[in-house]
């Protein structure tokens, strides 16, 4: 008996415990953006310095302008427009005109001449272009001036033979044309060596391409060589253009009343209105320049077509960058 308990105690067996499932461990959670930081930029206190140091002379010299009596700016606006100033104007604008097309003309004439392969030529051209250098153009003015001097009629006709037309230089050389006779000469001898560069500038390949098309020479020079000189005549030919509208004030020297000569012959008979008379004579000459050099930059621009990726942008382009770029600093600004 003791037996059969024994087994069925052994016999007998719990329930099985069912086992409890573990919690599969969650991911890691993923870490936090860094803050964003301001880059600061490089601190340049030597610029801050300097740039103070300008604007406070700009003050003071803007400043005396406008309170030193002296400059007499009533009497200034009263000048600016009368009609010895804009007649005065207007001739300046006629001499610098005609002046900068023949010089110009005859750059090119002296240019292909030194460039040629004739010797006589290129010796003709470079003693032109060596006196007409050295003389100041108030002494080639002051010779034309008075040319009648030494030759009283001028002629045409056979070499070393009878004259078949006749001019009376006293009548033919007036004021205005020995004024643009002068700068004309002298500004030829100039806009030959700018004109010269140029040409030497364009790649030799395009001229043994245009020769190899079997192109005329002339074709060559207009349509493909002057072309791509003119990017390289034009910046520094618009300088000498500047320089020929400021060189004007020579011709009051031959008579000729320009804007200078109208502003000394007013101070003369107006001694007290000197200052204010070559003020206007200082901001006109500023004008014309300036005009001249937004000129400049868009003939530059037109002939930078092909030559450079992206056009340089125009004074309007760059005040909409400018404007641009400032609201997108403030809208950065204000997110941060």
């Amino acid at each position: 008996m003791s037996e059969r308990v024994g087994s069925a105690v052994s016999s007998g067996s719990a329930p099985p415990v069912e086992a409890v499932p573990r919690p599969e461990p969650s991911p890691p959670a993923p870490p936090r953006p860094p803050a964003p930081q301001r880059v600061l930029p490089l601190r340049r206190p030597g610029r801050w310095i300097a740039t103070a140091i300008v604007l406070v002379l700009v003050a003071q010299i803007v400043h005396g302008l406008v309170t030193n009596p002296f400059y007499q700016w009533g009497r200034f606006l009263y000048w600016f427009v009368r009609p010895t100033t804009l007649d005065g104007l207007w001739i300046t604008l006629q001499v610098a005109a005609y002046s900068a097309v023949l010089g110009l003309l005859g750059g090119i004439v002296l240019a292909l001449a030194r460039l040629s392969g004739s010797p006589v030529l290129r010796a003709i051209s470079w003693t032109y272009v060596w006196l007409l250098r050295s003389v100041p153009l108030i002494v080639v003015l002051l010779f034309l001036y008075n040319f009648s001097a030494l030759y009283k009629t001028l002629s045409l006709g056979v070499p070393f033979g009878p004259a078949v037309i006749t001019f009376d230089e006293s009548r033919l050389a007036t004021d205005m044309v020995v004024a643009v006779v002068g700068l004309s000469l002298n500004e030829a001898a100039y806009a030959a060596e700018v004109v010269r560069g140029g040409l030497l500038s364009v790649d030799q390949g395009q001229h043994e391409a245009s020769a190899a098309l079997g192109l005329p020479r002339g074709y060559q020079f207009t349509k493909i060589v002057f072309p791509q000189a003119l990017r390289s005549i034009t910046p520094n030919y618009v300088n000498q253009l500047i320089g020929l509208i400021k060189s004007t004030s020579l011709v009051f020297y031959v008579s000729l009343l320009d804007l200078f000569g109208s502003a000394q012959s007013m101070g003369a008979t107006y001694p007290g209105d000197i200052v204010p008379l070559l003020l206007v004579a200082t901001v006109w000459y500023l004008i014309l320049t300036s005009l001249v050099s937004i000129v400049q930059f868009y003939v530059e621009r037109y002939y930078a077509r092909g030559a450079t990726r992206s056009l340089p942008p125009t004074p309007l382009q760059k005040l909409r960058a400018g404007l641009r770029e400032l609201r997108a600093r403030i809208r950065r600004e204000t997110a941060v």
